[in-house]
Protein backbone atom coordinates (compact mmCIF):
# COMPACT_ATOMS: atom_id res chain seq x y z
CA UNK A 1 0.00 0.00 0.00
CA UNK A 2 1.21 3.08 -0.60
CA UNK A 3 1.37 5.86 1.36
CA UNK A 4 -0.50 9.39 0.81
CA UNK A 5 2.40 11.47 0.64
CA UNK A 6 3.62 9.12 -2.81
CA UNK A 7 0.63 9.07 -4.34
CA UNK A 8 0.26 13.09 -3.63
CA UNK A 9 4.20 13.04 -5.34
CA UNK A 10 2.82 11.14 -8.20
CA UNK A 11 -0.01 13.07 -9.02
CA UNK A 12 1.94 16.29 -9.39
CA UNK A 13 4.28 14.12 -11.34
CA UNK A 14 1.67 13.65 -13.64
CA UNK A 15 0.17 17.09 -13.96
CA UNK A 16 3.83 18.16 -14.89
CA UNK A 17 4.26 16.05 -17.59
CA UNK A 18 0.65 17.42 -19.21
CA UNK A 19 1.73 20.60 -18.63
CA UNK A 20 4.93 19.78 -20.97
CA UNK A 21 3.01 17.88 -23.49
CA UNK A 22 0.79 20.91 -23.36
CA UNK A 23 3.27 23.43 -23.86
CA UNK A 24 4.87 21.47 -26.81
CA UNK A 25 1.72 20.86 -28.26
CA UNK A 26 1.09 24.64 -28.56
CA UNK A 27 4.81 25.35 -29.95
CA UNK A 28 3.86 22.85 -32.82
CA UNK A 29 0.50 25.08 -33.70
CA UNK A 30 -1.12 22.45 -35.45
CA UNK A 31 -4.29 22.34 -33.17
CA UNK A 32 -5.76 25.40 -31.64
CA UNK A 33 -4.99 27.04 -28.42
CA UNK A 34 -8.75 26.75 -27.30
CA UNK A 35 -8.79 22.70 -28.40
CA UNK A 36 -5.56 21.91 -26.60
CA UNK A 37 -7.13 23.42 -23.26
CA UNK A 38 -10.01 21.41 -23.16
CA UNK A 39 -7.55 18.46 -24.18
CA UNK A 40 -5.25 19.40 -21.11
CA UNK A 41 -6.88 21.39 -18.58
CA UNK A 42 -9.30 19.20 -16.75
CA UNK A 43 -6.97 16.33 -16.90
CA UNK A 44 -3.80 18.85 -15.34
CA UNK A 45 -5.88 20.08 -12.95
CA UNK A 46 -7.70 17.02 -11.64
CA UNK A 47 -3.84 15.60 -10.98
CA UNK A 48 -3.31 18.79 -9.19
CA UNK A 49 -6.24 18.44 -6.48
CA UNK A 50 -5.87 14.73 -6.16
CA UNK A 51 -2.13 15.78 -5.04
CA UNK A 52 -3.52 18.17 -2.87
CA UNK A 53 -5.89 15.76 -1.49
CA UNK A 54 -3.92 12.94 -1.16
CA UNK A 55 -1.28 15.53 0.68
CA UNK A 56 -4.69 16.61 2.78
CA UNK A 57 -4.80 12.90 4.10
CA UNK A 58 -1.03 12.73 5.25
CA UNK A 59 -1.59 15.79 6.88
CA UNK A 60 -4.79 14.81 8.81
CA UNK A 61 -2.79 11.90 10.04
CA UNK A 62 -5.56 9.25 8.18
CA UNK A 63 -5.00 5.79 9.49
CA UNK A 64 -6.72 4.42 6.49
CA UNK A 65 -6.57 5.33 2.47
CA UNK A 66 -9.94 5.86 0.82
CA UNK A 67 -9.85 4.81 -2.78
CA UNK A 68 -10.03 8.84 -4.27
CA UNK A 69 -8.67 11.62 -2.26
CA UNK A 70 -10.48 14.42 -1.19
CA UNK A 71 -10.92 17.63 -2.93
CA UNK A 72 -10.99 19.72 0.04
CA UNK A 73 -10.54 20.16 3.68
CA UNK A 74 -14.69 19.67 3.85
CA UNK A 75 -14.58 16.20 2.62
CA UNK A 76 -11.53 15.03 5.05
CA UNK A 77 -12.55 12.66 7.49
CA UNK A 78 -14.01 13.86 10.58
CA UNK A 79 -10.81 14.55 13.40
CA UNK A 80 -10.96 11.54 16.03
CA UNK A 81 -12.27 13.09 19.39
CA UNK A 82 -10.29 14.81 21.87
CA UNK A 83 -7.42 15.45 19.08
CA UNK A 84 -6.88 19.13 17.95
CA UNK A 85 -7.25 20.24 13.91
CA UNK A 86 -3.60 20.57 12.82
CA UNK A 87 -2.24 23.68 12.08
CA UNK A 88 -1.85 22.73 8.80
CA UNK A 89 -5.32 21.80 8.01
CA UNK A 90 -6.25 25.14 9.31
CA UNK A 91 -4.06 27.00 6.73
CA UNK A 92 -5.35 25.04 4.16
CA UNK A 93 -8.74 25.94 4.76
CA UNK A 94 -7.86 29.36 4.42
CA UNK A 95 -6.49 29.13 0.97
CA UNK A 96 -9.40 26.88 0.04
CA UNK A 97 -11.68 30.31 1.01
CA UNK A 98 -9.24 33.17 -0.37
CA UNK A 99 -6.32 32.14 -1.83
CA UNK A 100 -4.84 30.33 -4.76
CA UNK A 101 -6.12 26.64 -3.71
CA UNK A 102 -9.32 28.26 -4.09
CA UNK A 103 -8.77 29.08 -8.03
CA UNK A 104 -7.36 25.75 -8.25
CA UNK A 105 -10.11 23.95 -6.54
CA UNK A 106 -12.44 25.50 -8.99
CA UNK A 107 -14.23 23.79 -11.57
CA UNK A 108 -12.59 24.03 -14.76
CA UNK A 109 -14.75 21.44 -16.70
CA UNK A 110 -17.13 23.60 -18.78
CA UNK A 111 -14.18 24.45 -21.20
CA UNK A 112 -16.30 25.55 -24.73
CA UNK A 113 -14.65 26.64 -27.72
CA UNK A 114 -14.79 30.21 -28.61
CA UNK A 115 -17.54 31.21 -31.20
CA UNK A 116 -17.75 34.20 -33.47
CA UNK A 117 -20.16 37.13 -31.12
CA UNK A 118 -21.87 38.04 -34.70
CA UNK A 119 -21.67 36.33 -37.98
CA UNK A 120 -19.46 39.15 -39.94
CA UNK A 121 -17.80 39.86 -36.81
CA UNK A 122 -14.12 39.10 -36.06
CA UNK A 123 -14.27 39.32 -32.51
CA UNK A 124 -14.48 35.86 -30.48
CA UNK A 125 -15.65 35.35 -27.43
CA UNK A 126 -12.52 35.09 -24.51
CA UNK A 127 -12.45 31.51 -23.04
CA UNK A 128 -11.04 31.66 -19.35
CA UNK A 129 -9.21 28.61 -19.96
CA UNK A 130 -5.64 28.43 -18.02
CA UNK A 131 -2.48 27.12 -19.41
CA UNK A 132 1.01 25.15 -18.83
CA UNK A 133 2.07 27.95 -17.18
CA UNK A 134 -0.21 28.53 -14.43
CA UNK A 135 -0.55 24.75 -13.79
CA UNK A 136 3.30 24.69 -13.56
CA UNK A 137 2.98 27.36 -11.02
CA UNK A 138 0.31 25.42 -9.26
CA UNK A 139 2.40 21.87 -9.26
CA UNK A 140 5.31 24.23 -7.52
CA UNK A 141 3.39 25.45 -5.25
CA UNK A 142 1.88 22.72 -4.10
CA UNK A 143 5.48 20.82 -3.78
CA UNK A 144 6.43 24.12 -1.68
CA UNK A 145 3.56 23.90 0.87
CA UNK A 146 4.46 19.94 0.70
CA UNK A 147 8.26 20.22 1.46
CA UNK A 148 7.54 22.69 4.13
CA UNK A 149 4.40 20.72 5.94
CA UNK A 150 6.48 17.84 5.28
CA UNK A 151 9.36 18.84 7.34
CA UNK A 152 7.31 19.90 10.13
CA UNK A 153 5.27 16.65 10.57
CA UNK A 154 8.34 14.59 10.16
CA UNK A 155 9.31 16.88 13.84
CA UNK A 156 6.26 15.01 14.99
Amino acid sequence: MSSARALANHKLYLARILAEAWSEALQREQVTATTLAQAFQVPAVNHLVDAYGWFLLEVSGAESLPAAPPRGCQALPPIAQGKAVPGEIREFLQLESDGWLQALLADYSNITPITRQQTNSLAVSAVAALNPGQIRQWAQALEDLFDRMGDSLDEY
